[in-house]
């Protein structure tokens, strides 16, 4: 006769070989997600396309994605170290039969009962059994353990939680946006150490951009032959040093040689003095710095502005800011982006100049002074991205929680914040200025190859917008 094992969610309880009798069972029920095969293949290092790429998968003999056939067994492990017998269970042996795949959305009952008992060995067998929500077959087999020594009741360990992300295929979603567009002129000024020059290269061959390296050549070249890097088809032009490289850069742009720019090795300052330097690039609006940057904890791209090149800015520079971030949010596709003007709290203070500019802003964006997006402030950080934070202060407000841009009440706030973000909660960036008749790749002289791509993505995207909406 069977007595199934009735599983407390709060509680583990191990049953002894003693307290065992054959016919015992436990049985779970789970609901398969694509966050449990991304999971599980992350851990597993298991990346068989099979399960992680829906075009290889479609053209299999599964036609679609599949889990990973051990996920199953990893189900029955489950049952049996926390359930029936419970803590204390050590494994011996497992014997599988895979019957059927188990596809995303079916919810699977895994059975495990005892069939047989060794009181010389005190070894149990345990039938083992996967069925899907129609009642067939997926998995079977028998495992083979030693039952816990003692009877124990205790509270069921909580998994520690699991975040998925994937730069990669963030990255590689990002440099899809503009795979339809044909590459643009790019002045690459001065890239002068490995990523610089990589970036640029592997941004050449992306078909991002037509790569016209502006520097000294002998040595950017001995630096490829160094790492590596193939120069097939990357155009140059010799320089003796940065700050020439900077200003002929500057200048083509003014021509119309290049199309957009991209800051090598050298200072952000001795690329922007160049462009000021030049009438002919100079727009009604004030120039300023953009990152976009994915996080792994947040729901979408988030703007900050600006972390790289104005230091202090006044309100109608902050306008500028605020409209520029606004106008790569709208060439990126994204109308009406949520912008939230940042402080250290939400509410005006006298003693605080940032709080009286947010709330300036807010009212310029009412009376049509900032176009294109919804803007609240001040808020602080917490409230701009958390719902919770939100629903903790009781802010009524349409950009609180769910922000795409932030505006930073100074350079070194959002420098700071910006840094963070990369350094400590993993998120990927990259960067661009906006406001010159031409948009500027600008990174960090440590960035990577791929953030330097991403960043000459998003001025190819600019470049083909200023092609019908000239600046």
């Amino acid at each position: 006769m069977q007595n199934v094992i009735k599983i407390d969610p709060q509680w583990m309880t191990s049953y002894t070989y003693e307290q065992i009798t054959i016919g015992d069972t436990a049985k779970v029920v789970r609901t398969l997600t694509l966050e449990d095969i991304q999971a599980f293949a992350a851990v597993s290092g298991d990346t068989n396309p099979a399960h992680l790429d829906p075009a290889f998968a479609g053209a299999s003999i599964f036609h679609g994605v599949i889990a990973h056939g051990m996920w199953g067994g990893a189900l029955i492990s489950s049952v049996l170290g926390t359930s029936f017998p419970g803590p204390g269970t050590i494994y011996l042996e497992q014997k599988l039969h895979f019957s059927r795949p188990i596809r995303i959305g079916d919810t699977v009952t895994v059975s495990v009962t005892c069939s047989t008992k060794d009181d010389v060995k005190k070894v149990l067998e345990l039938d083992c059994l996967i069925v899907n929500q129609d009642g067939a077959k997926v998995m079977s087999g028998v495992a083979k353990v030693l039952a816990p020594s003692q009877a124990l009741k205790m509270p069921r360990v909580q998994a520690s939680h699991i975040t998925l992300f994937n730069p990669e295929a963030r990255h590689h979603d990002l440099l899809n946006l503009g795979v339809s567009l044909d590459p643009v002129s790019c002045g690459v000024v001065h890239p002068c150490d490995e990523e610089s020059l990589k970036g640029a290269v592997d941004s050449h061959k992306a078909g991002l951009i037509k790569a016209i390296v502006i520097g000294p050549e002998a040595r950017i070249r001995a630096l490829a032959e160094q790492f590596g890097i193939d120069l097939e088809g990357v155009k140059f032009i010799d320089t003796p040093h940065s700050h020439a490289s900077a200003a002929l850069a500057a200048e083509m742009a003014a021509s119309g040689e290049v199309e957009c720019l991209m800051k090598g090795s050298l200072h952000t300052d001795e690329v922007i003095h160049a462009v000021l330097g030049q009438v002919k690039l100079r727009t009604a609006r004030r120039m300023s710095h953009v990152f976009r940057f994915d996080v792994p904890m947040y729901s979408k791209p988030l703007f900050i502005t600006d972390a790289a090149l104005n230091i202090a800015p006044n309100l109608m520079e902050k306008k500028d800011i605020v409209q520029n971030a606004v106008s790569l949010c709208e060439i990126l596709g994204q109308t009406l982006p949520r912008v939230a003007i940042l402080a250290a709290v939400e509410t005006v203070n006298m003693g605080m100049p940032s709080t009286l500019d947010a709330a300036a802003l807010c009212k310029m964006a009412d009376r049509g002074q900032i176009t294109g997006a919804i803007l609240d402030g001040p808020l602080a950080f917490d409230n701009a991205v958390s719902p919770h934070a939100l629903q903790i202060k009781h802010i009524q407000s349409s950009v609180a929680g769910q922000a795409d841009i932030l505006v930073a009440p100074d350079l070194e706030s959002g420098n700071m914040m910006a840094k963070q973000l990369e350094y400590l909660a993993g998120a990927t960036a990259c960067g661009i200025v906006l406001g010159a008749r031409v948009p500027i790749a600008l990174t960090s002289r440590a960035d990577t190859a791929n953030t330097r791509a991403a960043s000459a993505l998003l001025a190819k995207l600019c470049a083909h917008h200023y092609r019908k909406h000239p600046l």
